[in-house]
């Protein structure tokens, strides 16, 4: 603990904050506004310049979701747990207020997450940050219903399908464009306006729906 106290010390001690923008930093801030006509920046480069890099972000979250499938999934036979013994195990289940609660926030929850998704390009979100807020009113949901469940055939086929076409987006984008996901494959549209930056938000749509379903699927895995 002492040395890495006196690291710790010695870098807090050397620390001087920067007052101007780095060259690298001036480049991307001018460049994607106007090569990508994306107003946030961050977006631009995680879905474009940097495509490849989120297309491994992409599988590492499939390959997490599917060993937590084949880790939590039922004891005998690989059968999950019935809705009684579920029930059994919560105890006496939520209370009417986390219920009624649910019922009025989840919408909000599920609103906000797809405005997060398809607003990515012009503000702070995309895919991504989109997908974890929808899967988080996936987790309300259950606390809400504990017995309930959720269709894990429509979830996989709804990521399976993202996944697909997220990956022939790039491919287009090699085709037809510069590069892997290359947005310039559809009209970048007016600057600040919802439908432009070519194919961003079409991107940041599909990695929010598959983001969401597969966070989802380890959410409920989980309380199995």
């Amino acid at each position: 603990m002492l040395i890495f106290g006196v690291i710790f010390a010695s870098l807090v001690s050397d620390y001087d904050e920067r007052q101007t923008l780095s060259a690298l930093a001036v480049h991307y801030l001018t460049e994607v506004p106007a090569d990508l006509g994306a107003p946030n920046v961050v977006t631009g480069i995680l879905i474009t310049f940097r495509g490849f890099d989120t297309l491994g972000e992409v599988a590492v979250l499939f390959m997490v979701a599917a060993s937590v499938g084949l880790l939590l999934t039922g004891e005998a036979g690989g059968k999950a747990p019935s809705r009684d013994s579920a029930s059994h195990i919560i105890g006496r289940g939520p209370s009417e207020l986390v219920r009624n609660g649910a019922e009025v926030v989840l919408p909000l929850i599920f609103l906000f997450g797809a405005y997060v998704i398809m607003n990515g390009h012009l503000s702070a979100g995309g895919g991504f940050q989109g997908g974890a807020v929808v899967a988080s009113g996936v987790m309300l949901l259950m606390l809400a219903y504990p017995s309930g469940s959720i269709n894990h055939g429509f979830l996989s086929t709804t990521e399976s399908l993202a996944g697909v076409f997220y990956v022939l987006i790039g491919i287009v984008g090699i085709a037809f464009g510069s590069g892997f996901l290359d947005s310039h494959i559809l009209p970048r549209g007016n600057f600040g306006t919802l439908i432009s930056a070519g194919a961003i938000p079409l991107i940041s749509a599909l990695l929010g729906i598959k983001v969401g379903a597969e966070l989802s699927v380890i959410i409920d895995r989980f309380r199995s």
